[in-house]
């Protein structure tokens, strides 16, 4: 084994060697154990440092991650705070634009109950009503007797109940509503006009109450969905409960319910929705009404209405209008004409009241003639028209009605025979205004003949029917369920129709063909041919005997043969004498004269009390053409 030269850097000591140890054989054998032992110190200090290295470098790994990961998490803690600020900020303004537009939503709907009009129904009054002051209301507008009652319902000063206004049409009603609204200015009170559609109903309640449903919401910036997909109903009850928070507001302040006015009622329809959205209507009425919160008005021209409020109406009260009496109608007749023909100061009172006897006292008609230059000629002309609606619409169609038009002869029919039921009521009457000839009598007011409801059913064999007739404005039913002629001058037209020769015959025979079509759709019939072509059959009973096999003939014998040919003829004749029978009396068999020249002898007639068939010279038309009514000459 070869050692390792070593220099020395300096002489070594001497040494002196004694026992058997290594170190005193050879002196230089420890300071190369001491050189290995040092170099294997320093290769286990570089093997720790290595190690030492190694285990820095995990750690520093550690570190490393721990601080990345510390790093993901500061970031996450940021975003999520961010978001949360973010969401935080946008939810509060949300909420606030929320909290705002609710605010926003009743301001607009207190507007609508400012004074002034919205809808402009005041305005359109006042340009068809003389701009007066009040002192002067007397002059130019006839007091009724339910005008007081409506000033105090939309004054505010009645709480507690809802209303329904009834009356046929043209009697004024609307007109007593929107002049009860001029004295207050429209102050509290909202107005708009019902409809068949519950989504033009909607509408119009919103433009009324200045509420547009949450269509201007922008919730949706904010991811707030606005509640507006949904259905007519859902939104009209939307508009009751802000209209709620809005009166709660405001009866605290003013002391006073609100007032809503529904005017035409009866042109919701009676079906399903148009009976949801009424009862949706009155629910309101009442829990509102109760509260002293909302007053509300509904104006209808139909009985139908009544029928379905009477049903749930615990609140309910009725006003009702009726035509203007014959003091009424002369004061109302003398102020129109005077302020259409401001220079005519030939109207006398003996000339008003033949207008009322003519037409009697609705403001429709009354209007309406004191336009035309020839009043008496405007009246004559009226009469035609209610006669010519109702021929219209419930003519007869006599024995040669098609099987497939049965319930159109079955509608009128009933309406036939329930004219015919009034007529001779009036007929009976000594005193009737319509039916008398001694002369007019100038104190007495028209009282047409009515019956009850039940009855009126009754007459007409169907209780479907009436409520159409009242629909088309031919028959009336009133508040106290009695029926009767829904104006004078149809009163008028149902005695000239039933005056006619051949009234009772056409009215039989369209009866009889109605019973014969229902007969024949519930009945066979055997036709058997031979007879027809003198065929002869013999029914009898048969006895049979088992030895000889003889029929005899039964006391129930039937001797059954066609038609021989000398009847066949005689009946052909016979026949052709009644179809040229027929033939001759065919023209007869009107209800109204088909030439409008021969319909003028009705106008004699009319005026046979009045001994003149016109008014003097001063009343006719310069022209003969000249007939327009809403138009002065200059």
């Amino acid at each position: 084994m070869l050692l390792p030269r070593v220099r020395l850097a300096r002489p070594l000591p001497v040494r002196y060697f004694h026992g058997s140890k290594s170190r005193q054989l050879n002196p230089l054998v420890e300071n190369f154990l001491q050189e290995l032992k040092d170099d294997g110190d320093d290769s286990k200090e570089d093997n720790h440092g290595r190690n030492n290295h190694k285990k820095d470098s995990q750690n520093d790994d550690e570190k490393s991650r721990f601080d990345k990961f510390k790093s993901f998490l500061m970031k996450c803690l940021e975003t999520v705070g961010i978001t949360i600020s973010s969401v935080g900020v946008l939810g509060l303004a949300g909420f606030l634009y929320h909290r705002f537009y609710n605010k926003h939503v009743l301001n607009k709907m207190n507007s609508a109950f400012e004074k002034g009009d919205p809808a402009a129904q005041i305005a359109m009054h006042k340009k068809t009503h003389d701009e007066k002051s009040d002192s002067a209301v007397n002059d130019h507008w006839v007091q009724r007797p339910q005008q007081q009652l409506l000033d105090e319902i939309i004054a505010g000063k009645i709480i507690g109940r809802y209303f329904l206004m009834i009356g046929e049409k043209g009697t004024g009603k609307t007109s007593l509503i929107m002049e009860a609204m001029k004295k207050v200015h429209g102050h509290n009170v909202a107005i708009f006009d019902a409809h068949a559609d519950p989504e033009i109903f909607r509408i119009r309640l919103g433009r009324a109450l200045n509420y547009t449903f949450n269509e201007d919401y922008i919730g949706s910036l904010f991811s707030i969905r606005g509640p507006r997909d949904t259905t007519a109903l859902l939104d009209i009850e939307r508009a009751f409960s802000k209209l709620e928070e809005l009166a709660i507001e405001r009866v605290n302040k003013t002391e006073r319910p609100l007032i809503m006015i529904i005017n035409n009622c009866h042109l919701i329809k009676e079906n399903e929705e148009g009976v949801k959205l009424l009862e949706l209507l009155q629910q309101k009425a009442e829990a509102l009404s109760g509260a002293g919160l909302l007053t509300i008005l509904f104006n209808s021209d139909d009985y139908w209405v009544y029928e379905k409020l009477k049903q749930l109406g615990t609140r309910l009260e009725l006003i009702n209008v009726r035509d203007l009496n014959r003091l009424e109608t002369v004061n109302a007749l003398k102020f129109i004409r005077h302020r259409f023909f401001p220079s005519d100061n030939f109207l006398s009172d003996s000339v008003c009241n033949a207008v009322y006897d003519l037409i009697g006292g609705r403001p429709q008609h009354i209007t309406q003639v004191a336009r035309h230059n020839d009043i008496i000629k405007a009246c004559h002309e009226i009469i035609d028209r209610e006669k010519t609606w109702y021929l219209n619409q419930c003519g007869l169609l006599g024995s040669g009605m098609d099987d497939d038009v049965m319930e159109s002869g079955k509608f009128s029919s009933s309406a036939m025979l329930l004219m015919k039921e009034f007529v001779e009521m009036d007929r009976k009457r000594m005193n009737t205004l319509i039916t008398s000839e001694n002369g007019t009598n100038d104190s007495e007011d028209h009282h047409l003949p009515t019956l009850p409801l039940w009855r009126a059913r009754q007459i007409m064999t169907r209780a479907d029917y009436i409520q159409k007739y009242d629909n088309l404005n031919i028959f009336t039913i009133d508040s106290e369920s009695r029926v009767r002629a829904d104006s004078v001058p149809m009163m008028r037209a149902f005695h000239e129709i039933a005056s006619q020769p051949h009234f009772d015959q056409i009215l039989e025979d369209t009866m009889d063909r109605v019973a014969d079509i229902e007969s024949l759709g519930r009945t066979r019939e055997i036709v058997l041919k031979d007879l027809n072509l003198g065929g002869h059959y013999v029914w009898s009973k048969e006895d049979r005997n088992d030895t000889t096999m003889k029929i005899e003939k039964s006391a129930k014998m039937i001797d059954v043969h066609g038609d021989f040919t000398e009847f066949n003829k005689e009946q052909v004749q016979g026949q052709g004498d009644d179809d040229d029978a027929d033939d001759e009396n065919e023209d007869d068999l009107y209800l109204e004269e088909v030439n409008k020249a021969e319909s003028r002898k009705w106008w004699k007639k009319r005026m046979q009390k009045y001994h003149q068939l016109y008014l003097p010279e001063n009343y006719r038309h310069t022209q003969e053409g000249d007939i327009d009514l809403n138009r002065v000459d200059e």
